[in-house]
């Protein structure tokens, strides 16, 4: 396994070296851009040498650059115990997360459409964050419902969530930031109360015909 160059020698410095070249990426995809590596170095005035030492290519440069990429938990810190307060809290984190990176969010989802399938290799590593979450914030329904029920749900959610479906409302359907992000929180809740519903009735139903006559 080699050993990132950053993690050798002078260290410090080649981290706030690499938090320079992130930051620089950062600005210019806010800015409507996809830089490449000769792009963020020269916005942070560091050579094109020294660049590609963090960052070998674009896709690498990009991924580093990726909002929220240290976020393991989406809940507060006062935890509710209730599902569907929790999955609430989350969604509306994620959701503000996802408008507040919304520049960085559509690069990345542009990205993951290259039809090069190596162009896209590196973003997949940053895949399933989200659906982390959303199983955090359900993980109180794992005596509640099936693995398989619950798997489901929290694709439901993931679909319904996020910079894709942001794109779909605001620019197909037309509705305003905040309308997109209150229908997202809705439709999670919604989801969460038929899932509920439909697990109820199916374990009735097992219930009833495991019963001796």
């Amino acid at each position: 396994m080699s050993i990132p160059y950053e993690a050798v020698g002078r260290t410090r410095q080649k981290e706030r070296t690499r938090g320079a070249l992130i930051a620089a990426a950062r600005d210019l995809v806010a800015q409507g851009m996809t830089p490449t590596v000769e792009d963020a170095a020269a916005a942070a005035s560091i050579s094109r040498t020294t660049a590609y030492r963090y960052f070998p290519n674009q896709s690498a440069l990009l991924v580093a650059a990726h909002p929220e990429t240290e976020a393991r938990s989406l809940l507060p810190e006062d935890v509710p115990d209730d599902p569907a307060a929790r999955l609430d809290a989350v969604i509306e984190e994620f959701t503000r997360v996802i408008v507040d990176t919304e520049a960085q969010q559509r690069t990345m989802l542009r990205l993951s459409l290259d039809p090069d399938a190596k162009a896209r290799e590196p973003l997949l590593l940053r895949q399933g964050r989200a659906i982390g979450w959303i199983q955090e914030a359900l993980a109180p329904l794992r005596v509640r419902m099936s693995d398989a029920e619950l798997r489901r749900l929290v694709l439901a959610v993931r679909s319904a969530t996020g910079i894709e479906a942001l794109v779909w409302l605001t620019d197909i359907a037309g509705l305003s930031r905040p309308e997109a992000l209150e229908l997202m929180r809705w439709s999670a809740g919604a989801l969460l109360r038929s899932a509920l519903a439909d697990s109820d009735v199916a374990h009735a139903s097992g219930k009833q015909l495991k019963q001796p006559r």
